[in-house]
């Protein structure tokens, strides 16, 4: 059964990664290291940032045009 589970649970971490859902977690722990009392935003107002940044960017390959 452990084995099951470290399949299933390093599926769920290749999945998150792939995704970018852990980019917010890693982004608030680094925050909190390096600068413990800025404010940190919401989960919505960084993927607001993340998108208008990657959509800035035309080396990104987020816009056809």
């Amino acid at each position: 059964m452990s084995g099951v589970r470290r399949v299933l649970a390093w599926i769920r971490w290749y999945v998150r990664e792939l995704t970018g859902e852990s980019a917010y977690e890693r982004y608030v722990a680094h925050v909190r290291q390096h600068t413990p009392d800025a404010p940190v935003p919401s989960r919505r107002e960084f993927e607001r940032r993340r998108a208008a940044e990657r959509e800035g960017d035309p080396r990104s390959g987020f816009r056809c045009c």
